[in-house]
């Protein structure tokens, strides 16, 4: 069974911010499994988002935003230039 873990991200900007997001997850001392607590979402899918494995709605963007006490715009600032036409 291929590893989860192994697959690439969907795309540059799904990478880059989950980068971000683990980035500030691990400064902030939280683990995955607390981050989803405080977001209402499941660990897993804040695996996957760090991965760069979710294309994320807004709705979700600013939940983990709000689990990890920033402002969205701090997660998605600069990322634009990353999408290919």
């Amino acid at each position: 069974m291929p590893n989860p873990a192994r697959k690439p991200p969907l795309s540059p900007v799904t990478g880059a911010f989950g980068d971000r997001v683990r980035a500030t997850r691990e400064a902030k001392g939280l683990s995955q499994e607390s981050l989803a607590e405080r977001a209402g979402l499941h660990w897993t899918y804040i695996g996957q988002v760090e991965r760069g494995q979710r294309n994320l709605s807004l709705h979700n963007i600013l939940k983990i935003a709000g689990g990890l006490d920033v402002d969205a715009g701090e997660l998605v600032r600069g990322l634009g230039g990353q999408i290919s036409p």
